[in-house]
């Protein structure tokens, strides 16, 4: 039998993999890897918009087909994204959904589920399946530096991207600290922890590592000011569109035209 220390340690080593496969599948050969990050995210970006605008079935599952040869063609496998993506989606937006099958007013079929609320609850999974496909893409084609390079370069907020970056960076920080407290106190138990033990054990988890987190915090934006951050993010690598880059970016253009006029 795995105790509550066990299942914890698992999580945590499942979630570096997670991370470690995504940044292995950004540098990884394929096309949308290959695509300046800034055509990515305005591309990307635009069929996302297209998405949430449309009013047709027809367009948003033909976008979903769209999204699923972009990533074949960028060699993530498929496996991957539904355990990663659509099987989470599905289960969030499916439990919103479920209700409005009953509860949405129109011709009934059986059982009080209604036409319409089936339309409503297809047109919220699918676009939420559709939109969150197109933004994995993003971040498993394009190194997450390079996603933040992207977005200052179109004027987003300062902060926002600070935020995100160091959010992002800063994680794996504080799962690596998570799982390093996990196994020192795994090394020291004996047997199976009774419930009592693991909810104590759990919070004072919590506790520590929320100390930890904010003390870790405060020393690194330190450590940043001492070597010159003053709030700007600067990175070494300089985007230069090419052909293909223009190319790409017509591709996104056209799809998104069409999918804008299809799903009126």
């Amino acid at each position: 039998m795995t105790g509550f220390i066990e299942r914890t340690i698992a999580h945590l080593i499942a979630a570096s993999e997670r991370a470690a496969l995504a940044e292995q599948a950004a540098l990884s050969p394929g096309a949308l890897q290959s695509v300046d990050p800034r055509v990515k995210v305005v591309g990307l970006f635009a069929l996302i918009v297209v998405v949430a605008a449309s009013r047709r079935l027809r367009t948003i599952a033909a976008l979903f087909a769209v999204a699923a040869i972009l990533s074949a063609i960028s060699k993530i496998p498929m496996r991957r994204l539904a355990a990663w993506v659509w099987s989470p989606v599905l289960l969030f937006t499916g439990a919103i959904a479920l209700p409005a099958i009953f509860l949405t007013p129109g011709r009934e079929i059986a059982f009080a589920i209604t036409e319409q609320g089936l339309r409503a609850a297809a047109f919220l999974i699918g676009r939420a399946e559709t939109a969150a496909t197109f933004s994995a893409l993003l971040v498993l084609t394009t190194p997450w530096p390079w996603v933040l390079k992207a977005l200052r370069i179109f004027r987003c907020p300062l902060i926002l991207v600070a935020i995100l970056g160091m959010t992002y960076r800063y994680i794996f920080v504080i799962l690596q600290t998570a799982l390093e407290m996990f196994e020192a106190r795994k090394s020291r138990t004996v047997g199976i922890l009774p419930p009592a033990e693991r909810r104590r054990l759990a919070s004072s988890a919590a506790g520590v590592l929320l100390s930890k987190s904010l003390h870790m915090g405060n020393d690194v934006h330190l450590a940043m000011q001492s070597r010159g951050y003053r709030g700007e993010i600067h990175l070494l690598q300089d985007f230069r569109a090419r052909t293909a880059d223009w190319c790409w970016l017509s591709g996104f253009a056209l799809i998104a035209a069409a999918s804008l006029w299809w799903g009126r």
